[in-house]
C-alpha cells in the first residue's frame, strides 16, 4: 500500500510540472522566445517607397548635351538630382561640373544604331544592379519625368510582383525571328515599351533578367534577335521569362499627339515629350507663363506650372 502511494504521488508531481511548463511555453511566442513588454513583431510589409529608391537613367549623345540635356537639368532634373544619372557618350566638362559622378561617360559609339544605343542600355542596366536600388526608370533626352506623378504610380505595385511598366509604341505585339540549333529560327512575338517615352523594371524582374541583359550579354541579345534596346527589353521579358508588359497611359513620346492632353491632365502624367511629328513641332498644349519662341519644348512652362517656386519661374506662375 506504501508503494501504491508513493506511485501516487509521483504522478501527481509531474502532472503539477506538466501544467506549470504548459503555462511557461503560452506565454512565449510562435518561434519559443518571451516578447519583451511594449513590442509588437515586426511588421511583414517593406518600407514605403520613396522616390530615392528609384534610379532614373537618361539615355543622351554629345550632339545633344546643349539642345536638349541643359534643358532637363534645368527644369525636372533639378528635382530629381540624386536618383538621376546620365548616360552619354563623350565627356563634357560643362556637365561634369553639374552631374559630378553622375555623368556616365559610356565606351559606346555616338551612332544611332542598334548596337550603339543596346551599348548604352547595357551600362544603364548594370549600373541599376550595381546601385541596389529598387525600381529601375529609363527616359530618353527629350523626356520630361514628373517625380511625383512617377512615386504614385509605382507605389501602386506590390514587391512581391514582377514589374515592366511602359507605354507600347504599337497597336499589335512585334515580330522578331529568334535563331535555334541546327540553323533553325523561330517567329516570336511580344509587347515592348518604347524608350521613347520611357519604362520601368523593379528589382525583383531586372534580376531574373541579368543572364541576358547584365554585361555583354544584353548587346549579344539585342545583336540576336536584330533588334533595338527598348524591343530587346520586352524580348526578354514576354520571350524569355514569360513576364508581361503592364502598358500605361502616363507615358509619352513625340510620336503621339501631345495637344490631346488638356492642361488639368498635365500633373498626373509620369513622362511628357516634345519633337517633330508628320513633320510638324509636337509639343503639349500649355498657356504661359512662357511664350513658345521662348519655350519651345513646353517643359519650361510645365515645370512652372509643377513648380511654381523655382526661382527662374515668372512671378505670375508662383
Amino acid at each position: 500500500m506504501q508503494c501504491r502511494l508513493l506511485r501516487g504521488l509521483a504522478l501527481l508531481t509531474l502532472l503539477c510540472m506538466g501544467l506549470l511548463s504548459l503555462r511557461y511555453h503560452s506565454s512565449l511566442s510562435p518561434q519559443g522566445v518571451q516578447e519583451p513588454p511594449g513590442l509588437s513583431p515586426p511588421s511583414p510589409l517593406s518600407p514605403e517607397l520613396r522616390l530615392h529608391d528609384v534610379f532614373i537613367a537618361v539615355k543622351t549623345t554629345r550632339t545633344f548635351h546643349r539642345s536638349r540635356l541643359e534643358l532637363l537639368l534645368d527644369t525636372w532634373v533639378s528635382r530629381t538630382r540624386e536618383q538621376t544619372f546620365v548616360f552619354t557618350d563623350s565627356p563634357d566638362e560643362g556637365l561634369q561640373e553639374r552631374l559630378g559622378s553622375h555623368l556616365m561617360v559610356t565606351n559606346c559609339s555616338a551612332e544611332h544604331s542598334h548596337p550603339a544605343l543596346s551599348c548604352k542600355m547595357a551600362a544603364e542596366f548594370d549600373t541599376f544592379l550595381a546601385s541596389g536600388l529598387r525600381w529601375f526608370c529609363h527616359v530618353d533626352d527629350d523626356n520630361y519625368v514628373n517625380p511625383r506623378a512617377l512615386l504614385r504610380l509605382l507605389k501602386t505595385f506590390p514587391q512581391t510582383r514582377d514589374v515592366y511598366l511602359g507605354r507600347p509604341s504599337l497597336n499589335r505585339p512585334i515580330r522578331a525571328s529568334e535563331p535555334r540549333p541546327h540553323n533553325r529560327t523561330r517567329q516570336v512575338q511580344f509587347w515592348f515599351a518604347t524608350g521613347g517615352a520611357g519604362f520601368c523594371i523593379n528589382r525583383k524582374l531586372a534580376l531574373k533578367m541579368a543572364p541576358w541583359a547584365s554585361g555583354s550579354r544584353f548587346v549579344e541579345t539585342s545583336a540576336l534577335i536584330r533588334l533595338p534596346d527598348d524591343c530587346t527589353v520586352g524580348y526578354i521579358v514576354e520571350c524569355k521569362l514569360r513576364g508581361h508588359l503592364q502598358p500605361s497611359p502616363l507615358f509619352h513620346s513625340h510620336l503621339e499627339t501631345l495637344q490631346l492632353l488638356g492642361a488639368a491632365q498635365l500633373p498626373e502624367q509620369v513622362t511628357l515629350s516634345y519633337g517633330v511629328f508628320e513633320g510638324k513641332l509636337n509639343v503639349i498644349k500649355l498657356q504661359g507663363p512662357f511664350s513658345p519662341e521662348e519655350d519651345p519644348s513646353r517643359f519650361r512652362s510645365l515645370h512652372c506650372l509643377l513648380y511654381p517656386d523655382t526661382p527662374w519661374c515668372p512671378l505670375m506662375a508662383r
